[in-house]
């Protein structure tokens, strides 16, 4: 049997290994949450990539071709950076994750070692591991602005069409209602 020292040592071991695991854990879902926006972009370029395709083969004629081909084009340009604010999230989460895990190894080996002067090492770890987790969370920020710049202007584009194609009276009877932080000029 341990005596009553050890004991509360080892526990007091054990209990500082667990912090680092709750980060690993929102480090984990962080990563989940990004690999699942950046399919659904995977995705919607593909779909954007054969709508283009498919107004570039077509004879008939397309209202507001050129208009169409502008939105997509920019979509597109957009959904690239997207991808690649997400890729470099999904880097800098799995860095952050790996330094959680430092830390907890850290403070194992600190305390088996009772290497007194080194208890600054997991501290080091932790703190790297919390900026890393910081600085991808303020890229995910950047990356949903992104976003939503996109759904922006694909709604302004089907807006538009819709007044193209929809009876004037209806289209005089109904204004679009805008709920944005940013000025638009009315349509």
């Amino acid at each position: 049997m341990l005596p009553m020292d050890a004991l509360s040592s080892a526990l007091a071991v054990l209990t500082a290994m667990i912090t680092p695991a709750v980060l690993m854990s929102a480090c984990g879902t962080m990563i989940l949450s990004t690999s699942t926006r950046l399919g659904r972009v995977v995705d919607r370029v593909r779909s954007l990539s054969d709508r283009l395709e498919e107004i570039a083969h077509s004879t008939e004629e397309v209202e507001l071709l050129s208009e169409r081909r502008a939105v997509i084009f920019n979509q597109l340009d957009k959904l690239t950076s997207r991808a690649r604010l997400l890729q470099r999230c999904m880097t800098v989460f799995y860095i952050a994750l790996g330094t959680f895990v430092l830390t907890s190894v850290s403070i194992g080996v600190v305390a088996a070692t009772g290497g007194a002067n080194y208890n600054w090492v997991p501290v080091v770890f932790a703190l790297l591991g919390a900026c890393f987790l910081f600085y991808g969370s303020i890229l995910l920020i950047f990356e949903a602005r992104l976003a939503l710049s996109t759904i922006h202007a694909e709604m302004d584009f089907i807006w538009r069409l819709s007044q193209h194609l929809a009876p004037a009276e209806l289209v005089e009877k109904h204004r679009p209602r805008r709920i944005h932080f940013r000025r638009h000029q009315a349509p």
